[in-house]
């Protein structure tokens, strides 16, 4: 069975099309308007090894909130669909994950129950033009959308541009192993029978 989706989301602030393949090569096409968002889901799809497609068009000269947002609402429904019954996946991942003097933590189950718990603390906030704040609001969006229990904790760091690299490439390789396939499993992995 492919794990793929295709969604859609148009507002009178953004229009987004995300296609994901969650049993890619890592292959991306990413256009938001935001570079540094542009940079940060590239990292995403690379080292979570999911094929991802995303362009999207926003009011981002009035801000990159809506934007931002938006494609965390998207992209969360997308893998949400693409995961269907969560039969034989892996589930649960934790990992610590380095950039330079930078080191973040993060533990991922897909659950169902969708729930942040970010503790991503920086002196600054401003990374360019980009508020590094709205890497929150991404993540609650993404973990509403696609029902799952994450958590993120720096664990050091310095560099504004490394923590959020080593926030993102975590949160890549927790999900990479969270959706792998386990033959051993069956059906959903869980004592419930469902997730």
């Amino acid at each position: 069975m492919k794990r793929t989706a295709l969604e859609k989301r148009k507002t009178r602030e953004t229009d987004i099309t995300v296609k994901v393949n969650l049993d890619g090569k890592g292959a991306s096409k990413i256009s938001t308007g935001i570079g540094f968002l542009d940079h940060m889901l590239e990292l995403f799809s690379k080292h979570s090894l999911m094929d991802m497609e995303i362009t999207a068009k926003g009011d981002i000269h009035v801000d990159y909130h809506h934007t931002v947002e938006d494609i965390g609402i998207v992209l969360g429904t997308a893998i949400r669909r693409a995961l269907g019954e969560k039969s034989e996946i892996t589930r649960f991942c934790s990992a610590r994950v380095p950039m330079d003097e930078a080191l973040v933590e993060a533990s991922l189950d897909i659950s169902g129950r969708p729930y942040l718990d970010y503790k991503i603390k920086t002196r600054q906030v401003k990374l360019g033009t980009f508020n590094v704040s709205l890497v929150k609001e991404f993540m609650k969006a993404f973990v509403m959308n696609s029902g799952v229990t994450l958590h993120l904790s720096l664990i050091h760091g310095e560099d504004l541009h490394h923590i959020y690299e080593a926030v993102f490439k975590s949160l890549a390789k927790v999900f990479r192993e969270a959706v792998k396939i386990d033959k051993r499993v069956k059906g959903a992995p869980s004592t419930k029978g469902s997730l």
